[in-house]
């Protein structure tokens, strides 16, 4: 089953757009936690069976997982995932940029490795090094736009010669040129809902994957106007440290829990 296709069965099953961005600290976690070889795999393994009725896929940031040397534990999470709820899409957050020939490692990494179903990667070594990712067909390309961070400015603003800011010469690329297989996102930052509006005019019904609700501040009733598409869905809004630490009490999952299903209701109750 492509991405794609995944993604929508999701929307449905679940009727979310939530999606559970997987960061794990240890230095956070709950006492009975604290210590254990496979503690990364351990949360993330018991946040994903308390919020998984509640959400359209999870992402799983590897950097978290590759400063603790916990790859193995990230493998076997994904594997889990794959077993235990097979419709929820893995969108394994990554960020890639290099030239083509490590962008192929990096592409195996993702998509082989972990058995992810999409990867996030960075645009701005232009399409040779986004060209490995597309090659896989039934895989997702989520593609670095509209960024969340308040420096994503710094380079996302700019002018091109077209009086266009890159990034919506990025989507614009995405949009005309890079998605031929119909296999690509963008990620658009929940703290930007404007820019959110202008990429989803100018990009149609394509998917977002759209940071920055929670902790980052986003507004969840502007970013659902901006960013549905035609059909009132089209969107993974991502929330991350305020589900997996919205308790580091005995009651830690149940927290979780109920903080993804008051999430997901606050996204679906926007008219």
């Amino acid at each position: 089953m492509k991405f794609t296709e995944k993604l929508n069965s999701a929307w449905q099953h679940a009727d979310s757009q939530l999606m559970v961005g997987l960061d794990p600290d240890p230095r956070r976690f709950p006492a009975e936690l604290q210590g254990k070889p496979d503690a990364i795999y351990e949360f993330c393994k018991a946040i994903v069976d308390s919020t998984a009725p509640h959400i359209c896929g999870v992402k799983p940031q590897i950097a978290y997982f590759a400063s603790q040397r916990a790859e193995t534990q990230l493998e076997a999470l994904c594997q889990y995932i794959r077993e235990r709820y097979p419709q929820l899409p893995i969108v394994l957050d990554a960020k890639r940029g290099d030239i083509g020939s490590t962008a192929e490692h990096y592409a195996l990494e993702a998509y082989e490795r972990y058995q992810a179903d999409a990867v996030t990667v960075s645009p701005y070594m232009g399409f040779d090094s986004i060209k490995p990712y597309l090659e896989w067909e039934e895989k997702g390309v989520i593609i670095l736009c509209r960024t969340s961070n308040p420096g994503g400015s710094d380079l996302q603003f700019i002018q091109t010669e077209q009086h266009t800011p890159v990034y919506m010469h990025v989507a614009g690329l995405v949009a005309d040129k890079w998605n031929k297989n119909g296999q690509c996102a963008l990620v658009v930052g929940a703290t930007f809902p404007e820019e959110i509006a202008k990429v989803r005019q100018r990009v149609g019904d394509m998917p977002l994957l759209i940071p920055g609700i929670g902790a980052q501040g986003g507004d969840i009733e502007q970013t659902v106007k901006a960013g549905r598409n035609g059909t009132g869905r089209g969107m993974m809004i991502n929330s991350s440290r305020a589900i997996l630490y919205a308790s580091t009490d005995d009651n830690w999952r149940e927290a979780a829990a109920q903080a993804a299903l008051d999430t997901r209701n606050a996204i679906n109750a926007v008219t």
